[in-house]
């Protein structure tokens, strides 16, 4: 052994995302396309709903998130597949699976039914899969039928970051922390709340073209959230 070096065997868990991981990037052809998104209205419309509510019941900008996906994946629905051996399956749920780190590593069980959940439904949800997901009592339809994942770092000073696709999903948005940024409006220097999301595609199912289109929906839900964030 080489001196100073101490191997420890990886756990279950770790070996099991080790190996998908390798085989997903080795597999599967990725590519990646990255858009800021103006959050201030967004996070405007968060700070309103949470007012006065117990830090327990406020709406979280991923369950914000969740729901503009859901809705981008509706208009989208290419990247709401699977894909198996030769073969793309589509589907018509949409399960949007949430990263969630653990001592041991990281899952993405899946919020199921997005497709008609409002935000409420969605944080109350997101709660729900994240202590059960700690407390090891997911449900096996939450860890098999995802539908496409979101990986958020925004609670960390991370400006950007890509994921890699969980399979047999074809896409995964990788969102990073909000933070004030300078950027030109109608010649004039202003200050706006900016967010990096970066989306992950498997080019054997979608292409660049719908990858822009899916990146440009999404932005527009985001940067004008009143009429789909109301519930």
């Amino acid at each position: 052994m080489t001196e100073g070096r101490h191997p420890v065997s990886p756990s279950p868990m770790r070996r099991a995302i080790a190996r998908r991981m390798s085989e997903s990037k080795a597999s599967a052809p990725h590519f990646y396309l990255s858009t800021d998104i103006e959050m201030d209205a967004l996070l405007t419309l968060a700070d309103r709903r949470n007012d006065g509510r117990p830090r327990e019941t406020r709406v979280t900008v991923t369950a914000f998130l969740v729901r503009a996906l859901a809705l981008t994946l509706a208009e989208h629905p290419a990247f709401n597949a699977a894909w198996n051996g030769d073969v793309v399956e589509s589907v018509d749920a949409i399960n949007v699976g949430v990263a969630i780190a653990l001592d041991d590593g990281l899952i993405a069980p899946a919020l199921l039914d997005c497709r008609e959940r409002g935000v409420e439904d969605l944080s109350r949800g997101l709660a729900d899969l994240v202590a059960r997901t700690r407390a090891g009592r997911l449900r096996a339809p939450e860890i098999s039928e995802g539908t496409f994942t979101l990986s958020n770092l925004g609670m960390f000073d991370v400006t950007q970051f890509t994921a890699i696709i969980t399979p047999p999903q074809v896409a995964i948005l990788a969102t990073a922390r909000t933070a004030e940024r300078a950027v030109v409006r109608d010649g004039q220097l202003a200050i706006r709340r900016l967010m990096t999301a970066t989306l992950s595609s498997d080019h054997r199912v979608v292409d660049g073209v719908g990858a822009a289109r899916f990146l440009g929906t999404l932005k527009g839900l985001l940067e004008a959230p009143e009429a789909w964030a109301r519930r």
